[in-house]
């Protein structure tokens, strides 16, 4: 099993049969090792075995054929661009029209080396007509008539960067293959054989030399079920460790639970309710909790959140709440005080506009245990942030940290509990797949009394009337939020900046309008946002990037224009809108957009019809596909290669039933298995949050 192992993991850079840069170029493209080019897979492929006579070929196809050379025609030395000409006929059909290959570029001792005058050669490349001539500009292949080996039958065209070739990948590949070894069966073997799917080295072959024009689709299916296998047996051995974890068996006290229910105006959803008689189960367990909270714009998730906090804080223990941004930690801070200002709990923010002595004051108490709750943001990763006895770490929007941060954080405390919150609903699929080794309640209800946002869809045409409109809103004491797609203009693309726009407005509405966006610095934002915040404050119309996208909460904000809406997923667009819509007021939301492609248009209109972000996240992932939808890289989600969430859902129910199967008894498989781990990055059994 080693020896197999050895040869999948062989580094790129032992290749023989390719130059040093484009080794560089091939690893930075599709990873370090053999098997990372084998799951680089061919996205189509080019049929080359069409070959009539010329006299009855069809044009706008590709066309394999040997040719008599004819004639060149060298372009003018005082026309650079124009191209070199060489015509040729049909080498078995001397009455055959004539074809014009054209190459721009091309020197002419290079021309004809590989073209000689009154030579036979294959040639492979899209014939097209022009002005009633055959023409080829640049054939694919120009070889021998006894090479035609090199011109495959069946040619796989592979995703690439610049400076690669697919001739280059089938020339890496072919060194790889020369010595592929077999690899045992860590399927079912009559599994294998009901799905009619090849074995795992043979589903690598058949998509790698194609025999057909089509990519086979039984043999990709193989390979997908093998990654969507692979993470769900990482995720059910994950999710049995966890269990297995010994935790603090939490003695749940509700004294300021309660103080805190009685004063509030209103009272908890049934949803609410049901997640934290969930929570409370795992924190009265004698195992570590690990619970992601999902909870549409407005559900209520960090009331939950905070009762979980309070039962902590009752046992003499402390909790950290993690937010992305500064605004949002802020935000957090302010309200938590606002629900706490009648009890004895010690709530502290950190983050990084405090000072060197501030942060070396708030690091004391916090090891002295005179801190209960700290709210804070990235600063909190710190080594030198120490607590003195951390039990619960709650994370709002955990995917914006990345898995080394989740990880620094959980070691902060011994046998933490996790409880992660995300405002972006996430289809069921998704989250059985990303988030299996963790326990999953869904807030699904919103508070009564809230009123839908009106959304419309206007066109950037009319972006005067609607200013027009926005005046009176504002004299009427509306707050008022315009989001762009870019902070500063920009040549390449033709997007609304959010500084020109500010700009544009403030000589119409004067200084009622304030800008904020992610490359102001911490003190900048915070001032934009507390005067905006402020129901005094002169700012009435806030200019703004995606910065705001996560729990900013102004209730006065009753109008949201998003700029380009085309350009923004739909995910991001519903957590935009519900910026606004946060009081007892009518609130609305204007979708300003450009040019819509037909895809652009069926998200536009699906924000308009519905406002259930759990339907909205399905759409989006149909739409967009899941690493989009997640944002992948900047989340530390673990990445799929071959499987496609939208197209192989249906392979998701098999793998979780025989995952949970193949974690609850023992077979013959298991050394095959632990192969199938290693191959797809998911050797250890940990999923991509929080370890231990």
């Amino acid at each position: 099993m080693q020896k197999i192992l050895d040869f999948f993991f062989t580094p790129l850079s032992d290749l023989k049969s390719v130059a040093p840069l484009t080794k560089k170029r091939l690893i930075s493209l599709v990873g370090e090792r053999y098997i990372d080019l084998l799951l680089h897979l061919p996205n189509s492929i080019i049929d080359r075995t069409y070959s009539p006579s010329l006299i009855d070929a069809q044009t706008d196809r590709i066309l394999t054929l040997e040719v008599m050379v004819e004639k060149y025609f060298w372009p003018p030395k005082f026309q650079k661009r124009a191209p070199t000409k060489v015509r040729v006929r049909d080498a078995h059909d001397p009455k055959s029209p004539a074809l014009t290959l054209s190459f721009f570029s091309a020197k002419q001792d290079y021309i004809e080396s590989i073209l000689p005058l009154n030579e036979i050669r294959l040639i492979s490349g899209k014939l097209s007509a022009y002005k009633n001539a055959l023409t080829m500009l640049h054939p694919d292949y120009i070889v021998l008539p006894e090479e035609i080996d090199k011109v495959k039958g069946f040619e796989p065209v592979y995703p690439l960067t610049h400076g690669l070739s697919n001739r280059l990948i089938r020339k890496s590949l072919c060194e790889i293959f020369q010595t592929l070894p077999d690899t045992p069966e860590w399927l079912d073997a009559m599994g294998c054989k009901t799905q009619q799917w090849p074995s795992f080295i043979q589903a690598l072959k058949t998509l790698h030399y194609p025999q057909t024009p089509a990519l086979d689709e039984h043999a990709r299916k193989r390979l997908a079920y093998d990654e969507v296998l692979s993470s769900q047996i990482a995720l059910a051995r994950a999710r049995t460790k966890a269990k297995k974890t010994v935790g603090f068996s939490l003695d749940l006290k509700t004294t300021l639970r309660d103080q805190l229910l009685a004063k509030l105006p209103f009272k908890l959803t049934r949803a609410q309710t049901r997640v934290i008689s969930e929570i409370d189960g795992d924190l009265s367990a004698p195992y570590r909790m690990r619970r992601l909270v999902q909870g549409d714009v407005g559900s209520g998730k960090t009331l939950v959140a905070l009762m979980a906090i309070l039962s902590v804080i009752e046992n003499q223990k402390q909790a950290v709440l993690m937010a992305p941004t500064e605004i949002l930690a802020n935000q957090h801070y302010q309200k938590i005080k606002e629900y706490l200002e009648d009890t004895d709990v010690r709530v502290a923010i950190l983050t990084g506009r405090h000072t060197s002595k501030e942060r070396t004051h708030l690091h004391r108490l916090l090891r002295f245990g005179d801190i209960d709750l700290l709210i804070g943001t990235h600063a909190v990763f710190q080594d030198s942030v120490a607590f003195k006895d951390l039990r619960l770490i709650v994370v709002d929007e955990q995917h914006r940290f990345g898995v080394k941060q989740r990880l620094a954080l959980a070691e902060k405390g011994e046998k933490t509990d996790v409880l992660a919150m995300t405002a972006t609903p996430i289809p069921r699929s998704l989250a059985m797949t990303l988030y299996g080794d963790m326990d999953v309640s869904a807030i699904d209800e919103r508070p009564p009394g809230r009123i839908p946002i009106e959304t419309t869809l206007l066109s950037q045409r009319k972006m005067d009337p609607l200013i027009e409109r926005l005046k009176t809103q504002i004299a009427e004491g509306s707050k008022i939020y315009w989001v762009c797609p870019l902070v500063e203009e920009s040549e390449k693309l033709d997007l609304a900046a959010a500084e020109s726009r500010a700009r544009a407005l403030q000589q119409i509405l004067g200084h009622s309008v304030g800008l904020i966006h992610g490359r102001m610095t911490a003190e900048e934002k915070h001032t934009v946002m507390h005067d905006f915040q402020d129901p005094n404050g002169t700012l009435k119309l806030l200019v703004a990037t995606t910065v705001i996208e996560v729990g900013v909460d102004v209730p006065e904000a009753t109008i949201m224009v998003i700029e380009h809406a085309e350009r923004f997923g739909l995910s991001q667009l519903h957590q935009l809108r519900g910026r606004v819509g946060r009081n007892d007021q009518k609130s609305a939301c204007v979708l300003l957009y450009g040019t819509l492609t037909p895809t652009a248009k069926k998200r536009l209109e699906v924000m308009r019809e519905t406002d259930d972000g759990f339907k909205i996240a399905e759409h989006d992932l149909l739409l967009r596909g899941a690493g989009d939808v997640m944002g992948t890289k900047q989340s530390g989600l673990p990445a799929f290669k071959v499987a496609d969430f939208v197209e192989d859902r249906d392979l998701l129910k098999m793998a979780i039933t025989e995952a949970k199967y193949l974690s609850e008894n023992e077979t013959n498989r298991e050394k095959a298995i632990q192969l199938l781990l290693t191959l797809f990055d998911r050797p250890s059994g940990n999923h991509h949050f929080f370890a231990g």
